[in-house]
């Protein structure tokens, strides 16, 4: 049985029998969260007094979900018949609780939901963890959870995490572009600084575009492809020790400024290589990086590092992906009262560029260098029930852009509303989000909390 399996199981069994000693109540539900990314950070609680731990109390949502496409796939456009304009067609439960058994902590936390685009039925879960003390400045995480680190908005340098990008690109709340993993996360809080060590036993990938929501540009075809002929079915790396994920990051503090260093030893999150067969595969990938965030004026100012070391080491395969150095500013400040802005440059420089020219004839071959820029606006409106957002990618090295508009209501604490879109635009069919150019979609959400 694979490892994932089995740790899984015993959470979930360890679980039920927790909830079988323990009283159930029917608590209040929670406020909602806000609409931004401020809740990827890890995962904190407040020190309840023993009488109020030990209270079990389940709660969650309810959520419907509709996206239509603006424009035609024609790659698409037959496969989904008679939906084959839609994006995003969720009706979704979520059902979490959390409680204490001692000082340990568990936490569960499931989606049951129906997926109208797929046709099918999903249960995704969040988390089935358990978390204990060892000592006085030391954690130990266990079992699924969502993990995040590094100081990019929705840009990833360091945090090889795996990302969903099919509910990024439809629409669904912006927590889900986090996917859940199976992982053991050892935390030590020491003076000068801390340390976090995370082991994925098993190797999960990003929830990718495989062709089956959203079609993808391949070189080979010289076009937009999707399933079933354009399906990018990827054999995943064998479970076993040796394929095991590892990442560390040792961060701490100096006056007001946050440091971190990164260390990241895995494979590929997407399958962005082809083996002798010309299948596609998740090839080897370490990481090394840094960061720094702190108070710049009247804002917020962070930058981060990332060396990424593909298996291909001196960039002459042409199937097999070059490293890359990865290089993020950031900054961010309130302009007026409830209007924040904020501001992104990335470079992404391909590595022995040059080796990777003599060796690929290909005319798809990545810029040497992809420039980005980001630009996040946030207005607040009612006591903040109501949000004004935008987020844009533009990247003027692959003439491309990205457009995230949201309008997010708070009718009360328990229902809450949000419209969107997800606009791509790009002058090149092959770039990463002018292949998209078909998928750009309207969305609008309902959740009652409760």
């Amino acid at each position: 049985m694979p490892i994932k399996s089995i740790v899984l199981s015993m959470a979930l069994v360890f679980a039920a029998e927790v909830m079988a000693q323990e009283d159930v109540p029917v608590g209040s539900a929670p406020s909602e969260q806000d609409w931004g990314d401020d809740g990827w950070g890890d995962d904190s609680w407040s020190e309840d007094s023993s009488a109020e731990a030990s209270i079990q109390v389940w709660h969650g949502f309810i959520e419907a979900g509709l996206g239509n496409r603006v424009g035609y796939d024609p790659a698409l456009n037959e496969r989904f018949s008679p939906m084959d304009d839609a994006s995003l067609a969720d009706l979704r439960v979520r059902l979490e609780t959390s409680g204490f058994v001692g000082d340990d902590r568990y936490a569960l936390k499931a989606d049951v939901y129906a997926d109208g685009v797929e046709r099918g039925g999903r249960i995704d879960l969040r988390e089935a963890s358990y978390t204990l003390s060892p000592s006085e400045r030391t954690d130990l995480k266990l079992g699924q959870q969502v993990l995040t680190w590094g100081t990019g908005d929705l840009l990833f340098l360091n945090d090889l995490f795996p990302k969903d990008w099919q509910s990024f690109f439809s629409g669904r709340d912006t927590e889900y572009l986090k996917a859940p993993v199976l992982a053991a996360k050892a935390s030590y809080y020491g003076d000068a600084a801390s340390i976090d060590l995370v082991w994925m036993p098993d190797y999960t990938s990003d929830r990718y575009i495989n062709g089956e929501r959203y079609s993808w540009f391949s070189p080979q075809a010289g076009q937009n492809v999707a399933a079933p002929q354009g399906r990018i079915d990827a054999q995943e790396p064998a479970n076993s020790f040796a394929n095991g994920e590892f990442a560390v990051r040792i961060s701490g503090n100096i006056d007001s400024t946050e440091w971190a260093l990164y260390g990241y030893r895995g494979f590929q999150k997407q399958p962005n290589g082809l083996d002798n067969a010309g299948n596609a595969i998740f090839s080897r990938l370490n990481v090394l990086g840094a960061s720094v965030r702190g108070n710049l004026g009247a804002g917020l100012a962070n930058a981060e590092v990332a060396w990424h070391m593909a298996d291909d080491s001196d960039g002459s395969d042409p199937a097999l992906p070059n490293s890359q150095f990865r290089f993020l500013l950031g900054y961010e400040r309130e302009l007026l009262p409830r209007l924040t802005l904020g501001l992104q440059y990335y470079l992404e420089q391909t590595l022995d560029y040059q080796a990777l020219e003599a060796a690929s004839a290909s005319p798809y071959n990545p810029e040497e260098f992809r420039y980005l820029y980001t630009t996040r606006l946030n207005y607040r409106m009612w006591q903040d029930n109501l949000v004004w957002s935008l987020f844009a990618f533009y990247s003027p090295s692959d003439e491309d852009h990205y457009f995230r508009p949201l309008v997010s209501y708070r009718y009360s604490d328990n229902l809450s509303f949000a419209v969107g879109a997800n606009i791509f635009e790009g002058a090149k069919a092959h770039t990463f989000f002018g292949q998209f150019e078909d998928a750009s979609n309207v969305y609008g959400r309902i959740r009652y909390a409760f």
